[in-house]
This record gives C-alpha cells, sequence and structure tokens, in this order.
C-alpha cells in the first residue's frame, strides 16, 4: 500500500484522528501536547499516529493536507487544522459539538452495516 492509500485509510477508518508528534501519553511539542489535551477535555475517543515513527507520512501528509505543521486533526475524514484551530473550537465549544457529532454518525454508519 503506497503512502497516500496509508492516509486514506487512516482518515476513512478514523471518526477523529491526530496525526501528532509523539503520542497522547507523550507528546513531543507543546502544540500536540495542548492539542491532546483539548481532546481529552472534550472526552472524545481519537486515534492517532505519532509523524516521528514515519517520515515518510510525515512528508506525504503535507502534500496530501495543504497543512505544513503538526499536529493535524481531521475529524469525519474532514482536515479541522492545527493546535490553533482546535484550541479556539475547544474554548467557543464547537470542538465538542463537532467530536459528538462525529460519533453519532460513526454509530448510524456502524448500524448501517450490520
Amino acid at each position: 500500500m503506497d503512502v497516500n492509500d496509508r492516509i486514506r485509510d487512516q482518515i476513512s477508518n478514523n471518526a477523529v484522528l491526530l496525526y501528532m508528534k509523539g503520542t497522547p501519553d507523550f507528546p513531543q511539542c507543546g502544540f500536540s501536547a495542548q492539542t491532546v489535551a483539548a481532546l481529552k477535555a472534550c472526552e472524545a475517543e481519537f486515534a492517532f499516529v505519532n509523524i516521528f515513527e514515519d517520515p515518510e507520512l510525515r512528508e506525504a501528509l503535507k502534500a496530501w493536507s495543504k497543512w505544513p505543521t503538526f499536529p493535524q486533526l481531521y475529524v469525519s475524514g474532514e482536515l479541522i487544522g492545527g493546535c490553533d484551530i482546535a484550541m479556539d473550537m475547544y474554548e467557543s465549544g464547537e470542538l465538542r459539538t463537532l467530536l459528538d457529532e462525529a460519533v453519532q454518525h460513526t454509530k448510524r454508519e456502524s448500524v448501517r452495516r450490520a
């Protein structure tokens, strides 16, 4: 599977996905740490990819998303943005609403597939 197929697969198979530096338990930059904190404060279940573990993916993702920095937050297959956008959305309450809608959509899709 080429790198673009892997990105497509990761984004489409996770309602909430964070491409980050490090892991949620050990973020390796302040922006990743802040984004993880916002997701946890919203009680969101999310998948993550540590971009330091896959340099090919890290570079390909910049072209894929047309977003040059990390973290990159995807919800329901759409790029939300980086730390600043996630934090603004968290502070306004929009992030929790978006995450709740993504979970509900995923549950509905799972029922349809069954």
